[in-house]
């Protein structure tokens, strides 16, 4: 069956279209993305903009009429941290689900770990062993540890790099040293005691990192896949990243959408994830990630399939 996935994100409205059946891997037909940022659009008192609900509304029914276009047999709606925050999200899920036709599941930040745990683990297999997955959104970083499909741990902490451009870097451009650093002690103080329960699991066989943040800083940062072997999946070492970082900082975000993996839609936020993805590794005491294409989404039309 030809299955659809609306992901409302913080920084994106993504539609993934697969054909899917239950006991076979799901093969992907179409993509879809409108870069919304809705960081910009909130409030002093937590509420989403009228600019922004506009915004978020004509994205989803692009998303929607995508996936019509595409003849999906169903389509599941997901949105994550931003409304599930936001001060009048319930009014604003009324207004997308109109334009969505189908209702919209706001999903909490554990489960959003789960779910792309789901999908990290079928990509690599039972054969993997235990996984240790990290994933930077827009508005949050899911983390998840297990050896199951679902996972024995999975957190969430509002450390998004969209959330992080909004709250310290947003004011210049390329952002103040200090400003940066700033960041990165809020980074820490809010690692340090949310990554205990992951610590205390089980060292990971493979440290899995997930979402377009990742993959970019990959792209930048990553290893080369004409030195990888055989195995040509993306990595990229904490010391290639801490390396990386303070030069992405200097530069605007012009001039950073000339680097590869870099393009206009990230390039304003790069320098909030690349913080947040290299202290995460520190406080995980990871050297290295290897890149999952599969995240989110996949996870939610897995979860479908086997509900089905």
């Amino acid at each position: 069956m030809r299955l659809g996935v609306i992901d409302i994100g913080s920084n994106t409205v993504h539609l993934l279209v697969m054909d899917a059946r239950h006991g076979v891997r799901p093969v992907a037909q179409a993509s879809d993305k409108t870069t919304v940022r809705l960081m910009r659009y909130l409030q002093p008192d937590g509420s989403i903009s009228a600019e922004g609900v506009t915004a978020l509304t004509q994205a989803v029914a692009r998303a929607a009429e995508v996936g019509r276009t595409h003849r999906t047999e169903a389509t599941m709606a997901l949105a994550t941290s931003a409304l599930r925050e936001a001060a009048n999200g319930p009014e604003v899920l009324a207004a997308l689900e109109e334009r969505a036709g189908v209702p919209i599941e706001v999903l909490s930040g554990n489960d959003e770990a789960r779910l792309t745990f789901l999908a990290a683990r079928r990509w690599y297999g039972w054969g993997a062993g235990r996984l240790l997955l990290l994933d930077i959104g827009g508005g949050s970083l899911e983390i998840a540890t297990g050896v199951d499909e679902v996972p024995d741990v999975a957190l969430s902490v509002p450390l998004g790099a969209g959330r992080m451009t909004r709250e310290f870097l947003f004011d210049d451009d390329p952002p103040k040293a200090d400003d940066v650093e700033r960041l990165r002690a809020h980074a820490r103080e809010v690692l340090r005691p949310a990554v205990g329960p992951v610590l205390d699991a089980p060292a990971p066989d493979h440290v899995v990192a997930t979402s377009k943040t990742f993959r970019s800083l990959a792209r930048l940062a990553g290893m080369p896949r004409d030195v990888l072997g055989a195995d040509q999946r993306w990595r990229m070492l904490r010391a290639h990243l801490e390396d990386w970082e303070p030069r992405l900082a200097r530069l605007s975000s012009v001039d950073r959408t000339v680097l590869p993996g870099i393009g206009p839609g990230r390039a304003l936020q790069i320098v909030a994830g690349a913080v947040v993805a290299e202290e995460a590794m520190r406080a995980l005491d990871v050297d290295e990630v290897e890149i999952c294409p599969w995240a989110l989404r996949e996870g939610a039309i897995l979860q479908h399939l086997d509900r089905l």
